[in-house]
Protein backbone atom coordinates (compact mmCIF):
# COMPACT_ATOMS: atom_id res chain seq x y z
CA UNK A 1 0.00 0.00 0.00
CA UNK A 2 2.16 3.46 -1.22
CA UNK A 3 0.12 6.36 0.90
CA UNK A 4 0.76 10.15 0.21
CA UNK A 5 2.79 11.94 2.78
CA UNK A 6 -0.92 13.73 4.00
CA UNK A 7 -2.59 10.62 4.16
CA UNK A 8 0.17 8.96 5.74
CA UNK A 9 -0.17 11.94 8.19
CA UNK A 10 -4.05 11.21 8.77
CA UNK A 11 -3.78 7.07 8.91
CA UNK A 12 -1.64 8.04 11.81
CA UNK A 13 -3.83 9.83 13.74
CA UNK A 14 -6.89 7.51 12.83
CA UNK A 15 -4.45 4.93 14.32
CA UNK A 16 -3.57 6.85 18.00
CA UNK A 17 -0.65 8.16 16.73
CA UNK A 18 -0.19 11.84 16.86
CA UNK A 19 2.94 12.52 14.98
CA UNK A 20 4.80 16.00 14.10
CA UNK A 21 5.56 16.56 10.64
CA UNK A 22 9.07 15.69 10.71
CA UNK A 23 8.32 12.51 11.79
CA UNK A 24 5.73 12.23 9.25
CA UNK A 25 8.47 12.93 6.51
CA UNK A 26 10.90 10.62 7.59
CA UNK A 27 8.75 8.14 7.84
CA UNK A 28 7.29 8.64 4.40
CA UNK A 29 10.72 9.22 3.06
CA UNK A 30 11.61 5.80 4.91
CA UNK A 31 9.11 4.30 2.86
CA UNK A 32 9.74 5.69 -0.64
CA UNK A 33 12.97 5.27 -0.30
CA UNK A 34 13.12 1.53 1.06
CA UNK A 35 15.86 2.81 3.42
CA UNK A 36 16.08 1.77 7.33
CA UNK A 37 14.72 4.15 9.87
CA UNK A 38 16.79 4.94 12.85
CA UNK A 39 14.92 6.74 15.98
CA UNK A 40 16.21 8.04 18.95
CA UNK A 41 15.44 9.76 21.64
CA UNK A 42 14.43 9.55 25.74
CA UNK A 43 12.74 6.42 26.71
CA UNK A 44 9.00 6.59 26.31
CA UNK A 45 8.75 9.63 23.55
CA UNK A 46 6.90 6.66 21.40
CA UNK A 47 9.96 4.95 19.61
CA UNK A 48 8.71 1.55 19.73
CA UNK A 49 4.85 2.42 19.04
CA UNK A 50 5.91 4.14 15.28
CA UNK A 51 6.69 0.27 13.90
CA UNK A 52 3.42 -0.28 15.63
CA UNK A 53 1.48 2.24 14.39
CA UNK A 54 3.03 1.80 11.10
CA UNK A 55 2.01 -1.87 10.83
CA UNK A 56 -1.29 -1.51 11.64
CA UNK A 57 -2.14 0.93 9.11
CA UNK A 58 -0.50 -0.56 6.23
CA UNK A 59 -2.23 -3.98 7.42
CA UNK A 60 1.49 -5.49 8.05
CA UNK A 61 2.63 -7.96 10.88
CA UNK A 62 4.69 -5.99 13.17
CA UNK A 63 8.00 -8.46 13.54
CA UNK A 64 9.74 -7.31 17.08
CA UNK A 65 13.75 -8.14 17.32
CA UNK A 66 14.31 -6.91 21.36
CA UNK A 67 18.07 -5.89 21.51
CA UNK A 68 19.79 -6.88 25.11
CA UNK A 69 23.39 -7.20 26.35
CA UNK A 70 25.36 -10.24 24.64
CA UNK A 71 22.33 -11.04 22.00
CA UNK A 72 24.07 -12.78 18.95
CA UNK A 73 23.50 -13.62 15.41
CA UNK A 74 21.35 -16.99 16.56
CA UNK A 75 18.82 -15.20 18.48
CA UNK A 76 18.44 -12.43 15.79
CA UNK A 77 18.68 -14.40 12.25
CA UNK A 78 18.37 -18.17 12.59
CA UNK A 79 18.80 -21.67 14.15
CA UNK A 80 18.52 -25.23 13.56
CA UNK A 81 15.88 -27.17 14.93
CA UNK A 82 18.64 -29.53 16.88
CA UNK A 83 15.80 -32.07 18.18
CA UNK A 84 14.24 -32.73 14.42
CA UNK A 85 18.36 -33.14 13.48
CA UNK A 86 19.11 -35.43 15.69
CA UNK A 87 15.60 -37.68 15.43
CA UNK A 88 16.76 -37.69 11.30
CA UNK A 89 20.29 -38.56 12.22
CA UNK A 90 18.77 -41.94 13.97
CA UNK A 91 15.96 -42.71 11.49
CA UNK A 92 18.90 -42.37 8.50
CA UNK A 93 21.59 -44.44 10.69
CA UNK A 94 19.60 -47.29 10.75
CA UNK A 95 18.71 -46.48 6.80
CA UNK A 96 22.02 -46.24 6.68
CA UNK A 97 21.11 -42.78 4.08
CA UNK A 98 22.73 -40.58 6.54
CA UNK A 99 24.22 -37.97 4.69
CA UNK A 100 26.07 -34.46 6.13
CA UNK A 101 23.97 -31.99 3.83
CA UNK A 102 20.82 -33.05 4.74
CA UNK A 103 20.92 -32.31 8.29
CA UNK A 104 21.28 -27.88 7.15
CA UNK A 105 17.91 -28.83 4.62
CA UNK A 106 15.04 -26.05 4.75
CA UNK A 107 13.01 -27.68 6.75
CA UNK A 108 15.00 -27.36 10.19
CA UNK A 109 15.88 -24.12 10.01
CA UNK A 110 14.22 -22.11 12.50
CA UNK A 111 13.23 -18.49 11.42
CA UNK A 112 14.59 -15.87 13.95
CA UNK A 113 12.89 -11.84 13.24
CA UNK A 114 15.63 -11.14 10.71
CA UNK A 115 15.05 -14.28 8.69
CA UNK A 116 11.67 -14.01 8.98
CA UNK A 117 11.59 -10.18 7.56
CA UNK A 118 13.34 -11.23 4.97
CA UNK A 119 11.12 -13.90 3.65
CA UNK A 120 7.71 -11.50 4.72
CA UNK A 121 9.14 -8.06 3.03
CA UNK A 122 5.57 -7.50 1.33
CA UNK A 123 3.69 -8.40 4.51
CA UNK A 124 5.97 -6.98 8.26
CA UNK A 125 7.35 -3.93 9.62
CA UNK A 126 10.62 -5.11 11.38
CA UNK A 127 11.51 -3.68 14.17
CA UNK A 128 14.81 -3.61 16.11
CA UNK A 129 14.06 -2.30 19.18
CA UNK A 130 16.83 -0.57 21.76
CA UNK A 131 19.89 -1.47 19.01
CA UNK A 132 22.12 0.95 21.72
CA UNK A 133 21.61 -1.97 24.19
CA UNK A 134 23.83 -4.51 21.95
CA UNK A 135 27.24 -4.57 20.97
CA UNK A 136 29.29 -3.45 18.29
CA UNK A 137 30.08 -6.58 17.58
CA UNK A 138 25.93 -6.99 16.92
CA UNK A 139 25.89 -3.88 15.10
CA UNK A 140 28.52 -4.83 12.77
CA UNK A 141 26.80 -8.06 12.11
CA UNK A 142 23.75 -5.61 11.15
CA UNK A 143 25.27 -4.09 8.41
CA UNK A 144 24.62 -6.37 5.46
CA UNK A 145 21.14 -6.58 6.42
CA UNK A 146 20.88 -3.06 6.30
CA UNK A 147 22.72 -2.11 3.19
CA UNK A 148 20.74 -5.24 1.01
CA UNK A 149 18.16 -6.76 2.89
CA UNK A 150 20.11 -9.93 2.82
CA UNK A 151 21.90 -12.30 5.01
CA UNK A 152 24.23 -15.05 4.40
CA UNK A 153 23.77 -18.50 6.10
CA UNK A 154 26.71 -20.54 5.52
CA UNK A 155 25.45 -23.99 5.96
CA UNK A 156 23.04 -22.79 2.98
CA UNK A 157 24.00 -19.24 1.19
CA UNK A 158 22.46 -16.04 0.74
CA UNK A 159 18.82 -15.21 1.73
CA UNK A 160 17.80 -12.35 -0.30
CA UNK A 161 14.83 -10.20 -0.04
CA UNK A 162 12.94 -9.15 -2.85
CA UNK A 163 12.16 -5.76 -2.17
CA UNK A 164 13.68 -3.48 1.06
CA UNK A 165 11.94 -4.77 4.16
CA UNK A 166 10.33 -1.77 6.34
CA UNK A 167 12.60 -1.06 8.80
CA UNK A 168 12.85 0.82 12.08
CA UNK A 169 15.75 0.69 14.79
CA UNK A 170 15.53 2.29 17.62
CA UNK A 171 17.63 3.66 20.14
CA UNK A 172 17.40 5.32 23.82
CA UNK A 173 21.15 6.66 23.49
CA UNK A 174 22.58 5.07 26.16
CA UNK A 175 25.89 4.30 23.72
CA UNK A 176 26.96 5.70 20.80
CA UNK A 177 25.96 3.81 17.61
CA UNK A 178 28.68 3.49 15.02
CA UNK A 179 28.90 5.55 11.88
CA UNK A 180 28.30 2.43 9.73
CA UNK A 181 24.82 1.85 10.93
CA UNK A 182 23.91 5.66 10.49
CA UNK A 183 24.96 5.53 7.31
CA UNK A 184 22.19 3.05 6.47
CA UNK A 185 19.60 4.81 7.56
CA UNK A 186 17.59 7.11 7.33
CA UNK A 187 17.51 9.11 11.12
CA UNK A 188 15.36 11.05 13.00
CA UNK A 189 14.88 12.53 16.91
CA UNK A 190 11.96 11.72 18.55
CA UNK A 191 11.28 14.44 21.49
CA UNK A 192 8.64 14.98 23.95
CA UNK A 193 5.59 16.17 22.79
CA UNK A 194 4.42 19.74 22.55
CA UNK A 195 1.52 20.07 25.49
CA UNK A 196 -0.94 20.27 22.87
CA UNK A 197 -0.22 16.96 21.52
CA UNK A 198 0.40 15.44 24.29
CA UNK A 199 -3.28 16.47 25.32
CA UNK A 200 -4.69 15.02 21.98
CA UNK A 201 -2.40 11.59 22.76
CA UNK A 202 -3.65 11.38 26.47
CA UNK A 203 -7.78 12.09 25.18
CA UNK A 204 -6.99 9.44 22.43
CA UNK A 205 -5.88 7.24 24.80
CA UNK A 206 -7.75 7.89 28.44
CA UNK A 207 -11.25 8.77 26.44
CA UNK A 208 -12.74 9.34 30.27
CA UNK A 209 -10.88 12.06 31.24
CA UNK A 210 -12.29 15.60 30.36
CA UNK A 211 -10.73 17.66 28.06
CA UNK A 212 -10.20 20.35 31.52
CA UNK A 213 -8.61 17.13 33.13
CA UNK A 214 -6.52 16.64 30.37
CA UNK A 215 -4.99 20.05 30.17
CA UNK A 216 -4.39 20.49 34.07
CA UNK A 217 -2.58 16.65 33.79
CA UNK A 218 -0.39 17.95 31.16
CA UNK A 219 0.78 21.06 32.47
CA UNK A 220 1.49 18.71 35.81
CA UNK A 221 3.84 16.52 33.12
CA UNK A 222 5.59 19.26 31.97
CA UNK A 223 5.79 20.47 34.89
CA UNK A 224 7.86 17.46 36.27
CA UNK A 225 9.67 17.12 33.61
CA UNK A 226 11.60 20.45 34.05
CA UNK A 227 12.29 19.25 37.55
CA UNK A 228 15.71 17.39 37.73
CA UNK A 229 14.79 14.05 38.04
CA UNK A 230 17.02 10.50 37.13
CA UNK A 231 14.07 9.65 34.88
CA UNK A 232 11.93 11.84 32.95
CA UNK A 233 8.41 10.17 32.23
CA UNK A 234 7.64 9.84 29.12
CA UNK A 235 4.13 9.58 27.24
CA UNK A 236 3.68 6.28 28.55
CA UNK A 237 3.12 7.56 31.66
CA UNK A 238 1.36 9.95 30.95
CA UNK A 239 -1.60 7.84 29.64
CA UNK A 240 -1.17 5.39 32.69
CA UNK A 241 -1.31 8.16 34.42
CA UNK A 242 -4.55 9.45 33.15
CA UNK A 243 -6.16 6.39 33.23
CA UNK A 244 -5.50 5.95 37.14
CA UNK A 245 -6.76 9.42 38.14
CA UNK A 246 -9.58 8.81 36.03
CA UNK A 247 -10.35 5.55 37.99
CA UNK A 248 -10.20 7.29 41.23
CA UNK A 249 -11.57 10.33 40.26
CA UNK A 250 -14.95 7.86 38.84
CA UNK A 251 -14.98 6.77 42.92
CA UNK A 252 -15.26 9.90 44.28
CA UNK A 253 -11.76 10.95 44.39
CA UNK A 254 -11.21 14.99 43.30
CA UNK A 255 -9.15 15.57 40.51
CA UNK A 256 -6.51 17.49 41.87
CA UNK A 257 -6.18 14.64 44.99
CA UNK A 258 -6.63 11.67 42.35
CA UNK A 259 -3.30 13.35 40.72
CA UNK A 260 -1.51 13.24 43.56
CA UNK A 261 -2.54 9.64 44.99
CA UNK A 262 -1.98 7.82 41.39
CA UNK A 263 1.70 9.73 40.88
CA UNK A 264 3.37 6.53 41.20
CA UNK A 265 2.16 6.00 37.58
CA UNK A 266 3.97 8.93 36.21
CA UNK A 267 7.07 8.64 38.96
CA UNK A 268 8.57 5.22 39.19
CA UNK A 269 12.33 6.24 41.17
CA UNK A 270 11.87 7.16 44.68
CA UNK A 271 14.37 10.12 44.84
CA UNK A 272 12.31 11.55 41.60
CA UNK A 273 9.38 11.07 43.73
CA UNK A 274 10.70 13.03 47.04
CA UNK A 275 11.97 15.83 44.24
CA UNK A 276 8.53 16.16 43.30
CA UNK A 277 6.91 16.15 46.34
CA UNK A 278 9.33 19.03 47.37
CA UNK A 279 8.84 20.83 44.55
CA UNK A 280 4.71 21.05 44.76
CA UNK A 281 3.77 20.77 40.98
CA UNK A 282 0.82 19.33 42.23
Amino acid sequence: MRLAQDELDARLAEAGYFADETLVTALYLALELGKPLLLEGAPGVGKTEVANALARILGRQAIRLQCYEGIDATSALYDWDHARQLLHIRIAERKRTLATSDLYAPEFLLEMPLLKALRNADTCILLIDEIDRADDAFEAFLLEFLSDFQISIPEIGTVKADRPVVTILTSNRTRELHDALRRRCLYHWIDYPDPARERAIVERHAPGVAREAAERLVEAVEAVRRLPLIKRPGVAESIDWARAAEVLHRDGVAWPDALRRSLGLLVKDQEDFSVVAQAGVL
